[in-house]
């Protein structure tokens, strides 16, 4: 039997749990706090391999491995059970170090989304933090408070936790992310806490975790404020959303914004987002569409290709609306920095080729549509009519295996 048991926020490991355990596994501080049975062995764990390779080799014998809080939420639970299946395992978890932290700051944690950036790539943790309110990230080495802090803007708050349950070293300290880039925070973080205060509290939820997945995407125009009927129409939208494929994690640029209604119905389905418009009237109006959807969507007020120079992220996807003269070079500036996708939705035939080819030179595999619809439209005498809306062409550009960028850029 392999008895997996949560330590390090607070509760002692009962010695009942080590009497006869032939092989104690933990790492050096959870090691350091029990008193091993005599003759066991002990491994301080480092790299996972060979930890699971020496527990193998006591299949017929007790083994007891010590972990931080809760051993199965983004712990070692799941490469045990992996490697040895869960009929083997007898997990007694501990409060997480999430649960803990939330808790020293008085705050409920069942609409927080938890992500992890150990040994795993930080954008996508920078990422939910942009898109919600309240997230949890759990660090590691060259994704602590320092890293994270960087990459955030000032509208976030973060709370970095530290040795939560010692005593004698447990610190949760409130910085902005410019006061936690300029520090070295050690290594005894144990979870960062990234709000936005004015919606930290939450409202009553339901189902835990990201705010419920939308009901409906592509909305109808009345949706969003616009100006003389300039929004991308949802049937468009419908399609455009499919391609870029918003998802937590993300990262989308709607470039040539206008109403921002693309870009609200990513920040909705998960994504952070970034809107870049050049008409002052229009950075407004996009601001007030994300505030009445509840939606985070940062908004840069320029003119592209100039504008997308001072954006450090690259995008995993970019929507790019309207279109003059400008839009091969535009679409050209997106191509080169989207990870996966590159949207366009162009009105006039003529500037088709320039944008494919744009998207095919810096090696996306191109394709794409005109649409057109007629939409159903009422007449006197309890009739219908068929009300046909201006076509659009949409081109869509994927980015071929040979092309992309890696994961850890």
């Amino acid at each position: 039997m392999i008895t997996v048991v949560g330590a390090g926020t607070g509760a002692p490991v009962a010695e009942d749990v080590l009497a006869g355990a032939a092989l104690v596994v933990g790492g050096r501080r959870h090691l350091d706090a029990v008193r091993l049975p005599e003759g066991a062995e002990r491994i301080v764990l480092g790299p996972l391999a060979p930890a699971l390779d020496a527990i193998a080799g006591y299949a017929d014998k007790d083994v007891v491995v010590l972990a931080s809080g809760d051993p199965g939420f983004f712990g070692i639970v799941r490469a045990l059970a992996e490697r040895f299946g869960a009929e083997r395992l007898d997990v007694r978890p501990g409060v997480s170090s999430v649960a803990t932290a939330f808790a020293r700051i008085g705050l409920p944690w069942d609409d927080a989304v938890v992500v992890s950036a150990h040994g795993r790539d930080l954008r996508t943790a920078v990422n939910v933090c942009r898109a919600h309110p309240k997230a949890a990230v759990l660090t590691g080495p060259g994704a602590g408070p320092a890293e994270l802090g960087a990459a955030l803007g000032a509208d976030r708050v973060l709370i970095v936790a530290s040795a939560l349950g010692d005593p004698g070293r447990e610190r949760v300290e409130r910085v902005t992310p410019a006061e936690a880039a300029a520090r070295d925070w050690g290594t005894a973080v144990s979870v960062v806490l990234c709000l936005d205060e004015a919606r930290a509290l939450g409202a009553v939820r339901t189902v835990a975790g990201a705010a419920d997945r939308p009901a409906r995407w592509a909305l109808e125009e009345d949706a969003f404020a616009h100006r003389d009927s300039m929004i991308t129409k949802f049937e468009v939208r419908a399609l455009a959303l499919a391609r870029l494929g918003p998802r937590p994690g993300d990262l989308v640029w709607d470039v040539g914004a206008g109403s921002g209604s693309v870009a609200v119905e990513c920040a909705r389905l998960g994504a952070a987002v970034v809107a870049v418009e050049k008409a002052a009237d229009g950075v407004e109006r996009i601001r007030a569409n994300a505030g009445a959807h509840g939606v985070d969507v940062r908004v840069v007020h320029g003119s592209a290709p100039e504008a997308l120079a001072g954006l450090a992220d690259d995008p995993d996807a970019v929507f790019v609306g309207g279109g003059g003269r400008e839009l091969p070079a535009v679409v050209g500036a997106c191509a080169r920095r989207a990870r996966r996708a590159v949207v366009v939705a162009m009105a006039a035939l003529d500037r088709v080729p320039a944008a494919r080819a744009a998207l095919t030179s810096a090696g996306f595999t191109c394709d794409g549509v005109l649409l057109q619809s007629s939409r159903l439209a009422p007449l006197p005498g309890e009739v219908t009519r068929l009300a046909a809306t201006n076509p659009v062409f949409l081109l869509w550009g994927v980015r071929t295996p040979a092309s992309s960028k890696g994961v850890d850029e």
